[in-house]
């Protein structure tokens, strides 16, 4: 999905393909960094304290890309609804290339106040900076107030995107009485927006995982807290973030027929329009693209 949009210009110069960029790159570069800690426990390999410190960061960081990103996605699907003649002066990509710096600063806040407890930490009072245990964010004690702050922290960051998106689809739904306002696209920004709700819900999920796996590994031995906490993994942080891939590499038509033309073994296309405009609400349809497979 990545690959697919950066390989054509109609993916690259609209500002929602480069949202959608920015939010399969949070979740591919936190899934990376959560499946490497995942095997280094699955494998029972332990790590230094600063290594595994910035780890746990580095996850941190992309963790907070995705709500920030649905944010944003969804402010601009409602400014396509609601303001259609002042779409394209609003959500140009300047202004996507801002937003996008400003989700990756304000991402940055928290882990700036990791990195400065990941500093104050004593070391030198350890008996050694190899860990015991494995590398998680519960085993590497960064101090109450690094916790409380960073409970606030992912407090606001939800409740913030929650009701912006909330916020969002109660606008199209009012838009979408308005006699002047087309229809089907009101109900295809309805639709996306509580995808993109319910994506949100799937990202809040994730914050539950350490937590969950503390509660549990008071009530059970070591072997079924690892069992059921590799179920979790799987459930409420690899699952969330492979629908999205999946959900709008079929959703989007656009992005369906790009996406076919590298998962298929050939392609021949009868058709490529050399100048495409993509509408702010309804996608492309390329109705020349004919598939020819051969496995």
């Amino acid at each position: 999905m990545l690959f697919t949009l950066r390989s054509k210009t109609v993916f690259r110069e609209t500002s929602r393909y480069i949202l959608l960029f920015n939010l399969l790159l949070g979740d591919t570069m936190q899934m990376a960094v959560s499946q490497l800690l995942y095997l280094l426990a699955a494998c029972r390999l332990t790590l230094t304290y600063p290594v595994c410190g910035v780890l746990i960061l580095l996850a941190d960081l992309t963790n907070e890309i995705s709500p920030l990103t649905l944010m944003v996605m969804s402010l601009e699907r409602y400014v396509a609804v609601c303001y259609p003649l002042r779409h394209s002066t609003i959500i140009t990509i300047r202004n996507t290339a801002v937003s996008i710096i400003v989700i990756w600063a304000f991402s940055s806040l928290n882990i700036l106040t990791g990195v400065l407890s990941l500093l104050n930490f004593p070391f030198e009072e350890l008996e050694r900076l190899q860990m015991k245990d494995f590398c998680n964010k519960e085993n590497l004690p960064l101090g109450p107030v690094s916790d409380e702050y960073d409970k606030a922290y992912t407090y606001f960051l939800f409740v913030s995107s929650g009701l912006a998106v909330i916020t969002s689809y109660i606008g199209v739904l009012i838009a979408a009485r308005s006699a002047s306002t087309d229809k089907d696209s009101a109900r295809k920004a309805r639709n996306t927006l509580l995808l993109h709700l319910v994506q949100l819900g799937l990202s809040l999920m994730s914050t539950i995982h350490n937590p969950l796996g503390k509660a549990i590994s008071k009530v059970n031995d070591r072997l079924a807290v690892f069992r059921i906490m590799s179920v979790l993994y799987v459930c409420i942080i690899l699952l969330p973030r492979c629908l999205s891939t999946l959900i709008y590499g079929i959703r989007d038509q656009t992005i369906r027929s790009v996406l076919m033309y590298y998962l298929c073994c050939q392609l021949k296309l009868s058709v490529i329009p050399a100048k495409a405009e993509v509408s702010p609400l309804v996608p492309l349809n390329y109705s020349g693209i004919i598939f020819n497979c051969f496995i």
